[in-house]
C-alpha cells in the first residue's frame, strides 16, 4: 500500500496523459481555458497538450500527497519536500515556456538527490541511511550495510541516466511508460537482487544451524 501512495502522483501522471492523448483538441481547450485568466489563452497547441495536462495533474496530486501527510502524521518527510519543490518548478516551467523537456528532467534529478544524500549523509556525518531504514529488519555486518548504501546511491545515479536517455532518446509516450512502468519494474528487479545478496550476509539462527546438522 505504501509503494502505491508513493507512486501516486506518478500513477495519475500517468492516467492523465493517456486518456488525454486521445483527446488533444479538447485538452487544448481545456488547457486554454484553465489558464486563460493569466494570459496563456490560446498558448496551448493540441500536440503538447497531453503531456501539459499530465504536468498540472502531478502538480496537483504531489499537493494533495504532501497534504495528506501532513494531516495524518503531522510532519513530512524532506525528500518529499524535495519532490514538491522539484515537480512545481519544473513543472511551472514546462507550462509556462510550453517545453516537456523540464517536467521529464524532475525523476532524474530527484533520482542523483537520493544519491548524493546517501553519499554525503555516510561520507560527512557518518551516518548510514540504509542502515537507519532496515537495521529494525536485518542484522547484517557493518560492512555490509556500507556496500549496501554505496550500492544503492549507485542504483540511483543509474536510474537518473536511464530516465535522461528515455527522455531525450525516444517520444514522449516512451517516455511516460518508462516513468511508471520501467521505473518500477527496475526497482523491483534491484530489491530482489538486494534481497538475495542480503541473505548471504545475515548471521544463521538456531533453526538454520539445526537443520545443517540434520543434514
Amino acid at each position: 500500500m505504501k509503494m502505491l501512495f508513493d507512486l501516486f502522483p506518478v500513477i495519475l501522471f500517468f492516467i492523465a496523459f493517456k486518456v488525454s492523448e486521445g483527446r488533444k483538441e479538447a485538452t487544448a481547450e481545456l488547457l486554454n481555458g484553465l489558464f486563460g485568466s493569466v494570459g496563456l489563452a490560446g498558448a496551448f497547441a493540441p500536440d503538447q497538450a497531453p503531456i501539459l495536462l499530465a504536468t498540472v495533474v502531478v502538480i496537483l496530486a504531489t499537493c494533495g500527497q504532501i497534504a495528506w501527510v501532513w494531516l495524518r502524521h503531522g510532519k513530512v518527510d524532506n525528500m518529499l519536500w524535495v519532490s514538491l519543490a522539484l515537480v512545481v518548478v519544473l513543472g511551472g516551467m514546462t507550462l509556462v515556456l510550453r517545453d516537456e523537456g523540464f517536467i521529464k528532467w524532475k525523476p532524474t534529478i530527484l533520482y542523483w538527490v537520493f544519491a548524493l544524500t546517501l553519499l554525503v549523509s555516510a561520507t560527512l556525518f557518518g551516518k548510514n541511511l540504509i542502515r537507519s531504514m532496515l537495521a529494525a529488519q536485518i542484522e547484517v555486518p557493518d560492512a555490509v550495510w556500507t556496500k549496501l548504501n554505496l550500492v544503492w546511491a549507485a542504483f540511483f545515479v543509474f536510474m537518473g541516466a536511464a530516465n535522461l536517455y528515455i527522455a531525450r532518446s525516444f517520444p514522449t509516450d516512451i517516455w511516460v511508460n518508462f516513468k511508471l512502468f520501467g521505473g518500477m519494474g527496475l526497482m523491483l528487479v534491484f530489491m530482489i537482487a538486494q534481497g538475495f545478496w542480503l541473505s548471504r550476509h545475515m548471521p544463521e539462527t538456531p533453526a538454520d544451524e539445526q537443520n545443517k546438522e540434520n543434514n
